[in-house]
């Protein structure tokens, strides 16, 4: 038997609040109803301790540990949390063969990784046959999205559950709640205004730890007098004077961002965009990263409807290579503001991918002799340039030469729009095949 140490409760008293309110059962637990309501699949799964392997993938502070030690008091499984930062692969072969003696005893398993996107492949791989054969059940937490972190064999083996960011409301309670719990401020009668609570509620950004190490601080740090503590606005204010902004240059989030982004500019949405930009600038993003990105956009989606959107782009990353963050940040916001707010066409893009289609699927044709230079004797005697057409010699600097390959005659690519500049390339170009069927004939 292990001999209590002297100072357990001592230990106890100076862990974190948010580990010492931790809820312990499903009922104390808060947010996450889509997944844990009442008849929902992940509370029944839970409560009938039938549970497959799976994945909760959340943000942090959205109660993934949380859910796996209340699983841990719940099962009648063996429950055995392994970390995913200090353990190798003897580790997991040595866990494993524990599991598998286990079973021979007609016990279970549950073996619960946190942040499993810390694994590499070698790891995940060695948990992958013995969760494949029920050795193991796997439990694991991850901040990052499984499609990019887990390998596909073992994710395809693993129910999914997604957890949200808490609502402010979530949050509120949990405050309310730390205020009373015996293991958190109730004997110190705590005295903190509703407008205050909420205010920490919305600086955690949906994040429970953070509500409640803000919570925490905020009580460590005002005045005392015997039994009662009264939070301090200025205190508070102090706390909350630097954000922690939810961004992983290198995760999904980073995707999320750029996506919002582009997509906020393509639907015209110049506040929209401008707000998104400030999000990845703040979260610390590269600004030539983005600077690439809208060097792009301003080909991609705007194209010959506004031929000075290039331009701005480009200069603006130029101007982001010169003087770099913070001050290129207000360039950057001038790009996405114009190219927000520039006439729009895909026409460019869609040209592209027509033409890399035909590419693909099509053979690929020699070049028609009236296109190839001759440089040498011998190649003009096999009639390379013969009937080769120069337009600058032309009334019209036009001819009508072919110039497409056989097989692809009368495929078209680029289909301008009425949209900006784009109507006058239209029109040039309708004049340019009107010229062309007339002089054919």
């Amino acid at each position: 038997m292990k001999q209590q140490s002297l100072f357990a409760a001592n230990e106890f008293a100076n862990q974190p609040l948010a580990y010492r309110v931790r809820p312990k059962t499903l009922e104390e637990f808060a947010g996450q109803q889509q997944l844990l309501g009442k008849g929902k699949v992940l509370r029944e799964i839970i409560e009938s301790d039938q549970l497959p392997s799976m994945i909760f993938w959340g943000p942090p502070g959205s109660g993934k540990t949380t859910l796996a030690e209340i699983i841990a008091r719940k099962t009648k499984a063996k429950f055995v949390t392994f970390s995913a930062v200090t353990s190798g692969i003897r580790d997991i072969r040595k866990l494993m063969k524990d599991a598998e003696a286990n079973l021979d005893m007609g016990g279970k398993t549950i073996v619960f990784v946190d942040e499993i996107h810390r694994f590499n492949k070698a790891q995940q791989d060695a948990f992958l046959p013995f969760v494949e054969k029920g050795s193991i059940t796997l439990i694991g937490a991850t901040t990052e999205n499984p499609s990019f972190e887990i390998n596909a064999a073992l994710l395809s083996r693993c129910k999914v559950f997604v957890l949200q960011p808490l609502q402010t409301a979530e949050i509120v309670r949990l405050i309310k709640h730390a205020l009373i719990h015996p293991d958190g401020f109730a004997k110190q009668h705590v005295e903190i205004d509703e407008r205050a609570i909420k205010q920490i509620a919305e600086f955690a950004n949906g994040d429970a730890r953070v509500a409640l190490n803000t919570l925490e601080m905020a009580v460590n740090n005002s005045e005392k007098t015997d039994d009662h503590v009264k939070v301090s606005t200025d205190n508070l204010h102090q706390l909350m004077a630097t954000k922690s902004f939810l961004y992983d240059k290198s995760g999904e989030e980073h995707y999320n961002l750029i996506s919002a982004l582009h997509k906020s500019m393509r639907n015209s949405d110049a506040d929209a965009a401008v707000y998104w930009l400030s999000r990845m600038m703040n979260g610390g993003e590269d600004p030539l990263y983005i600077a690439r990105r809208l060097v792009r956009f301003a080909s991609e989606d705007i194209g010959l409807a506004d031929t000075n959107a290039l331009n701005v782009a480009v200069n603006v990353f130029q101007a982001c290579q010169f003087i770099g963050m913070p001050e290129c940040d207000v360039h950057l916001t001038e790009a996405v503001i114009y190219l927000s707010l520039a006439p729009k066409s895909n026409a460019v893009y869609k040209a592209k991918l027509k033409a890399a289609s035909d590419v693909k699927h099509s053979i690929d044709e020699p070049v028609p002799l009236q296109l190839r230079n001759a440089p040498t004797s011998l190649m003009a005697d096999l009639g390379y340039g013969k009937g080769y057409q120069y337009a600058h010699e032309a009334e019209a600097k036009l001819t009508t030469m072919q110039t497409m390959p056989d097989s692809l005659i009368g495929h078209t690519y680029y289909e301008p729009t009425e949209q900006g500049n784009e109507g006058r390339f239209k029109r040039r170009l309708e004049q340019i095949k009107r010229w062309e069927a007339e002089h054919r004939q």
